[in-house]
């Protein structure tokens, strides 16, 4: 998806009360929904530095058990900061974890790797606001598309992302003019409304309790 097509659905979307600030308050739905969000982010990258897919499963469910743990100690001091990025060093620090307990003996370049936890951050610009909010948007979308029917998410797509005139649209999936129309303002209500939750993750810091709980 370009970033055009991700401009299209997200503009102006945009609440105080988001997804993170329902988190912090022990939202059952709300942990639901960022589990589902992040959850392929953090199996994406323990699979890319080689663990095994039930290893890889079980550090997702470390890294999110802390998440759970130290969600108030979240904050963004910095432009750049985003949850991505804290999940990322989460994530590292898990996977670090692991290597030294599964492979204590290991020496030379694998061993420098695993043992003595030198894993490589994540590039500059994963961290950044826009790569987040992309993200989050690709992401909301494939969930969305989930919940609704396949004609419906085609009519949303070739006429509010694609461009296509609702006739064509209609001729091509074998429906009226009138339910090409109501599936785009109904997918398009959906994702404003997921969006407008999920957007912001920018949190004052005078809002944020400390904790000296480690991750």
């Amino acid at each position: 998806m370009t970033d055009a097509r991700v401009k299209i659905i997200n503009e102006g979307d945009s609440t105080s009360y988001t997804l993170l600030n329902r988190v912090r308050e022990f939202n059952p739905a709300a942990w639901a929904r960022l589990v589902d969000l992040y959850s392929p982010l953090v199996y994406g990258l323990c699979r890319r530095y080689g663990l095994q897919p039930a290893d890889a499963a079980d550090i997702g469910q470390d890294v999110f058990a802390s998440v759970a743990r130290t969600i108030t100690t979240f904050r963004r001091d910095r432009p750049g900061d985003t949850f991505r990025g804290w999940l990322y060093t989460i994530t590292l620090n898990k996977i670090r974890t692991w290597a030294k307990k599964r492979f204590p003996f290991i020496t030379g370049t694998a061993g420098s790797l695993l043992n003595l936890g030198e894993i490589p951050a994540p590039p500059e610009d994963d961290s950044s606001v826009m790569t987040e909010r992309r993200y989050l948007t690709r992401r909301t979308l494939d969930l969305v598309r989930a919940e609704v029917a396949p004609n419906t998410w085609a009519a949303f797509w070739r006429t509010a992302v694609e461009g296509e005139p609702p006739d064509e649209v209609a001729a091509a999936l074998g429906i009226t003019r009138n339910a090409v129309y109501l599936a785009k303002v109904r997918v398009r209500k959906r994702l404003k409304e997921e969006l407008a939750t999920i957007i912001d993750f920018a949190v004052p810091r005078s809002q944020l309790p400390e904790t000296g709980e480690s991750v």
